[in-house]
Order: C-alpha cells, then sequence, then structure tokens
C-alpha cells in the first residue's frame, strides 16, 4: 500500500555524462571538489540551491542533488492531496537551472562513510568529497503490527493520492471492504481512523471531515490536541475539530491494525474503513549502516555547525540530524529544516575558502495548524518552541498557515538569485546564545 513507484532513474542529460565518466569520482575526475547532498526535502533543497548559486558554477567545485523524484513534495500539503485537491508540479530539475548543481534522480540505497561514496540504486556509485545528508524521515510502520499492511500515510503524494482514492470511494458508497459501514452500501457513509494527535493528524483530520462530510472521522491520540498550546488556543482547536465532526479521542493507545478496525490497548476495537498513521516516525538507517554516529533513533549526532562528530566531510540537516541547541534536541519542522540545509551549505562555502564553520543557533517562532481551508490556529512561541500568549484563529490564521505552506519553493526561487536571503532566520537569543551545543 505504501510502496513508492521508482520510474526512471536518471534524467537524459545528466546520464550522458555520467556514461562519460564524469560523474563517478569525486570531482569528476577534474580535480575539482565534489559536494553531494542527499535528499531534496526542505532541508535537503534549501543546501542544493545554495550550494548551487555560491559555489556550482566555479571550475573547482561540484554539486550535485540526488533524489528519488524530480518533483519536489509539499510534505506540509500531502494531507490536502490525501483529500483529492491537486497541488502545483514543482519541478526540482528546473529550479535547478542555471545554479551549476546537476540532478541525479533515483534511491540512495547505500553510504560508505570511510569510502566517502554513495550507492544509487545499486547499480551506480558516486565519489564524493563533502556530503550533505538529508534523508529526512517517515512514519514508522513497523511501530505496531499491522500498520504496513492495513494503514495509510502520507509518507509520499503516491501515498497521499492512494488515501484520497481510498476516501473518495467510500463517500461515493463504494468501499469494497472494510468494517461494513459503509461498504458497498451505496450510503457513502464510512468511518476513518487517524491515528496521532499531533499537526500531522490534527489537519489531517480536520481536512477530511470538511471534505467528506458524509464519512465518520475519529482522531485518536495518547495526547489532547493542542496539547502544547495555550489553554485558549488548544481550546479554539479542539472546537474547530468538534464543529466540523471529528470525534476526539485523547489517552489512548492502538496496538495493532487490523483489517476493517483498530485495536486500543485494553482490548477495545474500533470499527474503520480507512486507518490513517500520523504516530511516530523513523529515520533511514542507512546513516547508521555507513558507520556515522548517530543517537537512539538513528538520526546523524552533529557538531556545532552541524557536522558529523564522527566524519566531519559529512554534514546532516533537516529531520536527518540530531541537532542539539541549548534548549535540548531539535525536532523536525520545515522551519527548522531549511536554516539547517542553508547553514550547511554556507559553512561547506567557508570550508572550501579556509575559514571555520561557525555554530548553528536557531530558534522556533510559531506553530501554525490548518483546520480545514478556512480555519486554523496559529500558536505563536518562544525559541525553545514553549507557547506564548499570543496566538492567532480563524481566517486570518487561515490566511497565515497558507502563506506559510506556500513560502518554501518561492524563496528557493529568490536564493538562486539573491543567496543571503535564505541566511535570515530567528537564531534563539539567549535560549541558543550560551552553550548552544552540550
Amino acid at each position: 500500500m505504501n510502496a513508492q513507484p521508482k520510474g526512471t532513474r536518471y534524467e537524459d542529460a545528466y546520464a550522458a555524462t555520467v556514461a562519460g565518466g564524469d560523474a563517478d569520482g569525486a570531482g569528476g575526475g577534474t580535480g575539482a571538489h565534489h559536494v553531494l547532498v542527499l535528499g531534496a526535502g526542505y532541508a535537503g533543497m534549501s543546501a542544493a540551491v545554495q550550494l548551487g548559486a555560491r559555489v556550482g558554477r566555479r571550475q573547482n567545485v561540484r554539486v550535485t542533488l540526488v533524489n528519488a523524484q524530480e518533483r519536489f513534495t509539499e510534505r506540509l500539503r500531502l494531507h490536502m492531496t490525501a483529500t483529492g485537491q491537486q497541488l502545483a508540479e514543482l519541478s526540482i530539475p528546473e529550479l535547478l537551472e542555471g545554479t551549476g548543481a546537476r540532478f541525479v534522480r533515483g534511491w540512495v540505497t547505500a553510504v560508505d562513510a570511510d569510502a566517502r561514496t554513495v550507492r544509487i540504486d545499486d547499480d551506480r556509485v558516486l565519489h564524493y568529497d563533502t556530503l550533505v545528508y538529508g534523508l529526512g524521515s517517515v512514519a514508522d510502520l513497523g511501530a505496531v503490527a499491522g500498520v504496513e499492511e492495513h494503514a495509510y500515510t502520507l509518507n509520499s503524494p503516491e501515498d497521499a493520492a492512494a488515501l484520497a482514492d481510498r476516501l473518495a470511494r467510500l463517500t461515493k458508497g463504494n468501499g469494497n471492504g472494510g468494517s461494513g459501514s459503509g461498504s458497498g452500501s451505496g450510503s457513502g457513509s464510512g468511518t476513518v481512523v487517524v491515528v496521532g494527535s499531533g499537526l500531522t493528524g490534527i489537519e489531517s483530520a480536520a481536512e477530511i471531515a470538511e471534505r467528506h462530510p458524509g464519512l465518520d472521522v475519529v482522531l485518536l491520540g495518547r495526547r489532547e490536541p493542542g496539547a502544547t498550546m495555550t489553554p485558549k488556543a488548544a481550546a479554539y482547536l479542539r472546537a474547530a475539530l468538534g464543529r466540523l465532526g471529528v470525534t476526539v479521542r485523547s489517552g489512548v493507545e492502538v496496538v495493532e491494525v487490523l483489517p476493517g478496525a483498530v485495536e486500543l490497548a485494553g482490548g477495545e476495537r474500533l470499527p474503520a474503513d480507512a486507518v490513517l498513521w500520523t504516530s511516530g516516525t523513523r529515520v533511514s538507517p542507512l546513516a547508521a549502516a555507513a558507520g556515522l554516529a548517530v543517537d537512539e533513533r538513528g538520526r546523524v549526532l552533529t557538531d556545532a555547525a552541524l557536522r558529523s562528530v564522527s566524519h566531519p566531510e559529512v554534514y546532516a540537516v533537516g529531520d536527518a540530524a540530531a541537532i542539539r541547541q541549548g534548549y535540548g534536541v531539535m525536532h523536525g519542522t520545515c522551519q527548522g529544516g531549511m536554516p539547517t540545509g542553508v547553514h550547511a551549505a554556507v559553512s561547506i562555502v567557508r570550508t572550501l575558502k579556509g575559514k571555520a564553520p561557525r555554530p548553528f543557533r536557531f530558534g522556533y517562532y510559531h506553530t501554525p495548524v490548518s483546520l480545514g481551508r478556512n480555519d486554523a490556529v496559529v500558536q505563536f512561541t518562544r525559541p525553545d518552541d514553549s507557547p506564548r500568549r499570543i496566538h492567532l484563529t480563524g481566517r486570518t490564521a487561515a490566511r497565515y498557515k497558507e502563506v506559510v505552506s506556500a513560502a518554501p519553493w518561492p524563496t528557493y526561487g529568490r536564493m538562486k538569485k539573491m543567496p543571503a536571503s535564505g541566511a535570515v532566520w530567528p537564531r534563539g537569543g539567549r535560549f541558543t546564545r550560551n552553550g548552544a551545543v552540550r
């Protein structure tokens, strides 16, 4: 259910270059310094665009970005794809045009940190001098029995589209399976269970309820939705879910996903025609297998400049990295991921000039949560992600959230022309100034 199609492996123009022997060696056999970026998520794209714009046209530096798909995935909007809404086709190779950065389409299947090589699709090896490791996180399908077999995820546009198809069939009364509450009855009814009361779960439950009002939507989680917000903001969020008809059950734990149901700790079973799993994430095991020092979750341990503590020629960014600030280890978000990519790129450029990289500092500033297309909550935060008193709600918050979700792609476009424009973000003040890495 969650398998992603491979498609073609390389764009034709680049394949011709590889055939000529230009891409496999570090620097392509020209003596150039080869910077290889793995993953074109929010952090990896930031690094690749910055590197391409800053050094990609130099004869002594080569920049290559590797990603499984040519289309950029707007992860902030996958809950929209899951309800049948069409998103723009954003082409990574087209964005990189004019920067000097090259694009390789393929799946990273192995990294050898000691040999400084990366294997693509099991049949090609790319060498590097400096690596930016940005293979981010996905839903943890192994956390609970039955998730991989019976649940949908938002790991990719293909996964989201599969859920959209299922919801459309339920709405039309053609469920063909599941709990029986809406399967083949022609009533257009059914039960959708969203597991996980974090931001992704909240946004998904709200979007499904708004777009498919005939379906019963149940949101399950260990914590109350909006638990990290102020009481007033959280109350608005929960009331909005109620207005949309979402049934919220907090303080529960799903122990198994079954065909047509989920089982809770204690033995209770809830019927489900579709299950969306948003509870917990995992990172790729490739970093640990490569010999990089990682934490208990498999994230690359970094120094203050985002370099691997075991292999300083490797920079880790976004969800793939365990980045410690004065307030603790950063959690995966777009607002924090993009700055890590920019900082890694700037640090690499400094190193190429013989300068020492500077420490990375970042402070959170908001938590925007959409509640359908016309409602939202925006909780403003302190740099350590604790809530401030101020928040936005309603249409104003929805407009704010849409601006945030749409911002990355045009930001990359601006960085192509003005790389320094991407190097502006909240540094966290006193929260990160002293002992940013402990």
